[in-house]
């Protein structure tokens, strides 16, 4: 594929380093002089120091031969006017814009509908697809609270099966167990995923040994996902006092969901009001403006403008008392710097947003419970919209090493009335979750589970191997 991508910064540069691995023809932009010198000495493809919202740039670069423009500039109006002039004269080129603004995307929702028997209308502004990535990240953090935030979590779309990312401890019931041992003592429906250990991360066989500070991926039912955590360990407490450091875009997403009595919640409501005399919900920021909005909004929490950094502020609210902290202002760096300060100091369990899976491990090396990359949740999602309509979803996890993707089966698979048993490949890919049309329910397959056209598949494989995979998969016998 030929792709337009404009801004350069991380996440532009790391879309177009993954894109360029994919053997496609990467064209990057960005007006600042300084950033494309850096980019140019790093990525193998064409970087232009030019406005990416001009039309002449954009024919430069090859716009009437692009089969995608990937808007990630700083403004949401620049992508969506750019995308929009895009689609009045090149309709054929899929456009993707990250829009910060969740009013924009609620807008865009709304008039995106299809009426059958009728022509099909274009998306608002032109846009294929919009990416809001503050959405994603207060998902991510709200998933891992549920589970105690002890580990990542990651959740598919319309299936009660969750996979998380966990520790195994020193003497817990699955240190120096077998893979295969596994179910002579675990009862509930599982599946070792993925296992880590300081060399690498692979997909374990029957025969894998599963060692004290190896992390494993565990798939299992949201419900049962307490019993794997005691089972590797793991302590989980009870999250009473919880405190919140940013009021922005996604602060405000994270609060509304926790914060459940408020009617205008933008995201799912995971929590039951937090208002019972044991429970404590505090709001953190620095910032006048939004201090001022949170306290309108969310009167049974209590808000502070201060700055997080403060000795004195730390010491007078007592936040080393606090069970949960969640770092999730915009300043990435300070985040996870904070997180580690607090850990340090006491705090029960801490979450904080990074720029990458890179900042990550960092974080997690310093003592951080959660890391929540932002940057990597929008490569996965823009990535998830270029591969095509039999993929729906893509999710990179254990750092990057591995990929799981979301993909229905065409009608042309040459492994259409196949066994799960005849496919397979182990160390290459694993199906982890089927489902039958639409009115099923996801289930972990069975070596005897056949394929049909249209199921929805799960499936986990070396990164590397993606695309060999889908290849596999998707591919007419000859």
């Amino acid at each position: 594929m030929k792709i337009i991508i404009i801004g350069a910064g991380l996440t532009g540069t790391e879309l177009a380093k993954k894109l360029i691995t994919e053997k496609n023809n990467v064209v990057l932009i960005d007006n600042n002089e300084e950033t494309v010198r850096h980019v140019s000495n790093r990525l193998d493809c064409m970087v232009l120091h030019a406005d990416g919202n001009s039309l002449e740039t954009l024919e430069e670069a090859g716009i009437a031969k692009a089969d995608a423009l990937i808007m990630l500039t700083n403004s949401d109006e620049v992508n969506m006017i750019t995308c929009s002039l895009v689609e009045a004269l090149y309709p054929d080129v899929i456009k993707i814009a990250r829009v910060r603004n969740y009013d924009y995307h609620i807008k865009a929702k709304k008039n995106t509908k299809y009426k059958p028997m009728e022509k099909e209308t274009r998306p608002l502004y032109g846009i294929d697809h919009m990416v809001y990535p503050d959405k994603e990240a207060a998902m991510a953090i709200l998933r891992a609270i549920e589970h105690g935030a002890v580990t990542d979590v990651l959740s598919f779309e319309d299936s009660e099966y969750e996979i998380m990312r966990v520790e195994v401890e020193k003497d817990s019931c699955l240190d120096g167990k077998k893979v295969q041992d596994l179910r002579s003592f675990i009862e509930k429906p599982f599946l070792l995923v993925y296992l880590e250990n300081k060399a690498e991360a692979f997909l374990p066989t029957g025969s894998t040994v599963i060692q004290a500070e190896n992390y494993i991926g565990i798939l299992a039912k949201k419900q049962h996902m307490k019993h794997f955590l005691e089972l590797c360990g793991s302590q989980v407490i009870e999250l009473n006092k919880i405190a919140l450091v940013g009021a922005g875009h996604i602060g405000t997403l994270i609060a509304d969901s926790m914060l459940s009595h408020h009617r205008t919640a933008r995201i799912p409501k995971f929590f039951n009001s937090i208002h019972k005399s044991k429970q404590k919900f505090i709001i953190i920021d620095k910032d006048a403006q939004r201090i001022k909005a949170a306290a309108e909004r969310y009167p049974s929490a209590d808000v502070f403008k201060a700055d997080i950094t403060d000795e004195d502020f730390i010491q007078e609210e007592k936040l080393s008392s606090y069970d949960l902290m969640i770092c999730a202002t915009h300043n990435h760096e300070k985040n996870i710097v904070i997180s580690a300060y607090l850990k340090s100091l006491g705090v029960g369990k801490t979450i904080c947003l990074v720029p990458s899976t890179s900042f990550a491990e960092i974080a997690r090396h310093i003592g951080v419970d959660v890391t929540v990359p932002i940057k990597d949740t929008v490569v996965d999602t823009i990535i998830g919209h270029l591969r095509g309509k039999s993929i729906t979803g893509v999710h990179t996890v254990s750092d990057g090493d591995l990929e799981i993707i979301e993909y229905v089966l065409p009608d042309d698979s040459r492994l259409i009335g196949k066994a799960i048993k005849d496919i397979a490949e182990p160390g290459s890919f694993l199906v982890l979750l089927i489902k039958k049309g639409e009115e099923s329910e996801y289930f972990i397959p069975e070596g005897n589970t056949v394929l049909n056209s249209g199921d929805n598949l799960v499936i986990i494989s070396n990164i590397e191997e993606t695309a060999k995979v889908v290849e596999f998969f998707g591919g007419s016998e000859e």
